[in-house]
């Protein structure tokens, strides 16, 4: 694989290991979408378990926790019933400065292109799997909206979040990245489009940011990116970057130039890149990639 003028750590391959298996081993089963925090100790994981279209699609966010950061124990489930929905999609896991725990689930409208986003929070990991959930991003008759990555400092809270319009259902897969800042997580104010697709360009279909690392006024993202509807599901992972504006919120980002990362593979899907730092200064990074058989896996490696 080839990383181009990368600077944000990124994926060799070579170096991964596998933490979650598919539920199958077909194109379509899925397990991945991760999003993981370092708490207590222990890495925890947050991901998505999803089945071919026609099976069931994603059915269900699991939590798990790790001393090592390979080995996870599942701490709490939750369903796509549990939402009323057709399915889920990537779920985001946060810990806030008084010790709570939050998860933010992406839900799809049955029977529609609709995406909405609903919060679960508990005392306690464990408690997520029985909290009550609440709509935080509804989304609208002409968009739909997903995989939000969060990050909060001594402004307030920020979101990037996909969003797809919805006029036309075979364009419902275009996406761009939209920035929402909130003073607590739950209330949020759109603040406009934080990365859009470059015409011509490997990404020209649609994009979606997938980790957020923040360094003072600076900010470097990695996001996964489409050049057709083809390419649906096996987007290949690039990086951004921006700058604060005054006020404390971020700014626009701009693509690095060069070619994507992705699985040797085909057709080389390598999204959903996770980053957490470990004690010591090291970092490990989680993201979801094609196997051989077409299946996705969830992987881990030490950078």
């Amino acid at each position: 694989m080839t990383t181009g003028t990368f600077t944000l750590p990124l994926p060799r391959w070579e170096d991964s290991t596998v933490v979650v298996e598919p539920p199958g081993d077909e194109p379509g089963a899925w397990s991945g979408a991760p999003s993981s925090i370092v708490a207590d100790g222990h890495v925890y994981l947050a991901y998505r378990v999803r089945l071919p279209i026609g099976e069931g699609r994603g059915i269900a966010n699991v939590v798990a926790r790790s001393a090592d950061g390979l080995t996870f124990e599942t701490v709490a489930e939750v369903t796509k019933e549990q939402f009323g929905a057709e399915s889920l999609e990537r779920p985001a896991l946060v810990r806030t400065e008084d010790g709570r725990w939050r998860l933010y689930v992406s839900a799809a409208t049955p029977g529609t292109k609709h995406w909405r986003v609903e919060l679960l929070e508990a005392a306690t990991p464990e408690g997520l799997a029985t909290a009550v959930p609440r709509v935080v991003l509804a989304g609208d008759e002409t968009a739909g909206v997903k995989d939000p990555v969060l990050h909060h400092d001594a402004y307030g809270w920020h979101l990037w979040a996909s969003v797809h319009p919805l006029e036309s259902w075979d364009d419902a897969d275009r996406m761009t990245t939209e920035y929402a800042t909130s003073p607590d997580g739950v209330h949020w104010t759109w603040r406009g489009t934080a990365l859009a697709p470059r015409p011509g360009e490997w990404d020209a279909r649609g994009v979606r940011v997938s980790s957020v690392q923040v360094d003072g006024d600076e900010i470097s993202v990695a996001y996964d990116g489409r050049a057709t509807a083809g390419e649906n599901w096996e987007e290949r992972t690039g990086v951004a970057r921006g700058k604060r504006r005054p006020d404390g919120s971020f700014g626009e980002l701009t693509a690095e130039p060069g070619p994507p990362l992705g699985s040797p593979h085909t057709p080389h899907g390598l999204r959903y890149l996770s980053l957490v730092e470990l004690p010591g200064g090291r970092r490990r990074v989680y993201y979801e990639a094609t196997r051989a058989d077409g299946a996705h896996d969830l992987r881990t490696e030490l950078i």
